[in-house]
């Protein structure tokens, strides 16, 4: 079972891969991959997004991310 399956109960479609660099006051805060998905049985939500990223002491642990796109998410 996919993780967006798992945590939000429907379908979902890869649609693309999407480059993001986040700033904060001209910083990076984050730099990667989001992944977005067209999504089949959810009620509100037509896409979600997912990323994964380090955590953990000496970042040996991954985390998986997958948030729906509804306000105020609207984009990766």
């Amino acid at each position: 079972m996919t993780p967006i399956r798992h945590l939000h109960g429907c379908v979902e479609v890869s649609r693309e891969t999407v480059p993001v660099h986040e700033l904060f006051r001209g910083e990076t805060v984050w730099k990667g991959e989001v992944e977005v998905y067209d999504l089949t049985g959810h009620p509100k939500a037509k896409r979600a997004y997912a990323w994964s990223h380090r955590e953990g002491e000496n970042d040996e642990g991954e985390r998986f991310v997958a948030v729906l796109e509804i306000p105020p998410v609207d984009s990766a």
